[in-house]
């Protein structure tokens, strides 16, 4: 019994034709030059617009405070980021560094800011009282300021100096700019990209590991 013609129109496996090869492939053209101002794709300058232009909804709470207000300093100089400018209202703002322990009463305050925040919101951990509770495992401390809001980025330290958080911002800016931290906080349901940096400042090193108690950052 002889096989089935091949249909109209399509040809057997020994004669498919290849597939085409990109535009400008061969023979070069505007596929092969390097991304610049005039061929950079819109989604690219919408990326790069945003990892320089973070404006930080401060949140400074305790001792991580003051390094952090060291970090917006002369010495520092985080203008050279585009970040100069501590925004006082919340609207104004994409993100938010949660500097220092949080508190039970504190706790709702910060979640009403981070929703007033304009979007899309990127949020730092800094120091590990932020991060995990730090040395304040009580009743009346958020084990954990992920518990309130979505973290990308952890910076730890006790406190961190403004090197590990410089080393944080850049991090975040970095992956805002490559795409991966959206595509990190999609894949966890908005629960936050979750990275961890390591300490940058020369001081002891704190520890910061997945506590199998609590199932987060804890202290070790």
């Amino acid at each position: 019994m002889s096989a089935s013609p091949p249909d109209a129109g399509q040809l057997p496996d020994a004669v498919q034709l290849p597939e085409p090869e990109p535009l400008g492939a061969t023979y070069g053209g505007l596929t092969e030059l390097p991304h610049n101002f005039a061929t950079g794709r819109l989604e690219e300058v919408v990326k790069w617009s945003r990892a320089r232009s973070c404006w930080p909804a401060t949140f400074g709470l305790a001792c991580c405070a003051i390094e952090m207000m060291a970090t917006g300093g002369p010495h520092y100089d985080i203008a050279r980021y585009g970040m100069e400018v501590f925004r006082a209202s919340p609207r104004q703002a994409d993100l938010m560094i949660v500097a220092g322990r949080v508190s039970q009463k504190m706790a709702p305050v910060l979640r009403q800011i981070y929703d007033q925040m304009m979007a899309p919101k990127w949020v730092i951990s800094m120091g590990v009282c932020a991060s995990s509770g730090g040395m304040f495992n009580n009743y009346a401390i958020v084990q954990g300021v992920d518990q309130v809001v979505p973290v990308d980025v952890y910076a730890p330290g006790c406190p961190p100096g403004p090197e590990t958080l410089l080393h944080a911002i850049l991090t975040l800016h970095d992956l805002i700019r490559s795409g991966e931290l959206t595509q990190r906080r999609e894949a966890t349901a908005g629960a936050g990209a979750g990275i961890l940096v390591e300490q940058r400042d020369g001081q002891t090193a704190t520890r910061m590991v997945v506590s199998p108690k609590r199932g987060r950052f804890g202290r070790g």
